[in-house]
């Protein structure tokens, strides 16, 4: 009796077991062998049937799903629009995703302090000259020494940079402003302002905001070297924060008896010189004096000084190129006393001829 007994009871606790149910059911003492038997298969069938509907009321577990968050196009969009992994600096724009917190999953512009500010915190985060690696793992921190959560598990991406701003101004195409983003160069900016005009100087000056009177923070590029490529070093990388000016040529004036009279820039790092000036002006016409003049700016006065060039032993070869400065004015005088000797010429073998035809004629 006892040994059919011990296996109704047993067999109840195996069928609690598998339907899950932790609990022992104990059979009473005062049923005999025949009543347990009973008790147990009713018991067990209450249970089975019991089992189904209990396991359907029950919800099932939610297990965490790996980057599910990319299965949303929103959030698929903010992470491919993540503009790269440079320091951020204040004004810049980020994408901040908690998983398990949408209260904290969202953008924030970083303060003019460079600090961000989230909501459930006290205070800011400090994150300028972080990169977005850097500022989900300040974030991490920060929530679990506020004790917001627990073990968050943060990301960044940078939606909008502002604080990586360069601007380009002076002889160029389209003047503007643009991020150093990237692998970003100087050549690359040019291209953006589509390219140098061509009123441009010799060089190009780059310098950092709040520096720009400080020599060691400011570069002369020359424009001619740096589009030949030849000096790759000449392509200065930019971070954020330059200036770079492209300053107009200087000019160069020519009057007086020349083909083309007219102003002239001086392109050439070089400089200009007399030679030059006359190949730009396209020669000189006849009846030109033996010298031609310089009219020159004297520093600090509006004043000019006059300085004489030997023309003729110039041209001749018999005397050294002489240079010109910006806003020198080169003047070709004209000989007048030859061009009158010239014209007398000019008359007196008309007169001769007509009358030389008249004599003929006549005879």
């Amino acid at each position: 009796m006892n040994t059919l007994k011990r296996f109704s009871s047993n067999a109840c606790h195996v069928v609690l077991s598998t339907l899950g149910y932790t609990s022992l059911v104990a059979i009473p003492s005062s049923y005999n062998s025949s009543r347990a038997c009973r008790f147990a298969i009713f018991f067990c069938g209450v249970c089975l049937l019991a089992g189904p509907a209990s396991s359907q009321s029950l919800p099932a577990p939610t297990l965490p799903v790996p980057n599910a968050g990319l299965d949303n196009p929103e959030t698929s969009q903010i992470w491919a629009g993540n503009l790269g992994f440079e320091p951020v600096g204040p004004g810049d724009l980020i994408y901040l995703s908690v998983t398990g917190s949408p209260e904290l999953s969202r953008s924030y512009r970083v303060s003019a302090e460079g600090r961000l500010l989230l909501p459930l915190l006290n205070e800011g985060i400090p994150v300028a000259g972080r990169i977005p690696a850097s500022i989900s793992h300040a974030v991490s921190e920060e929530l679990v020494r506020e004790r917001v959560l627990v073990d968050p598990i943060v990301s960044v991406a940078v939606l909008e940079y502002r604080s990586r701003l360069v601007s380009v101004v002076g002889a160029v195409k389209v003047p503007g402003t643009m991020q150093a983003v990237g692998d970003f160069k100087l050549l690359d900016a040019i291209a953006r302002t589509q390219g140098i005009a061509a009123e441009a100087g010799p060089e190009i000056i780059i310098s950092r905001v709040g520096a720009v009177s400080d020599p060691s923070e400011t570069v002369h590029v020359p424009i001619r070297e740096l589009l030949q490529g030849k000096d790759p070093s000449l392509n200065i990388a930019l971070h954020g924060g330059e200036v770079i000016r492209v300053p107009e040529a200087p000019k160069l004036y020519v009057v007086g008896n020349v083909k083309q009279p007219g102003t002239y820039p001086m392109t050439d790092s070089e400089g200009s010189s007399v030679l030059k000036a006359l190949a730009l002006s396209q020669g000189t016409l006849p009846f030109t004096a033996r010298e031609a003049y310089v009219y020159r700016l004297v520093p600090g006065s509006s004043n000019r000084q006059e300085i004489a060039v030997a023309l003729r032993k110039i041209m001749h070869r018999k005397s050294p190129d002489v240079q010109l400065l910006a806003n020198d004015i080169l003047y070709i005088p004209d000989n007048s006393a030859l061009r009158l000797n010239a014209s007398i010429l000019e008359h007196i073998s008309g007169f001769a001829g007509s009358t030389a035809s008249g004599l003929i004629i006549w005879h």
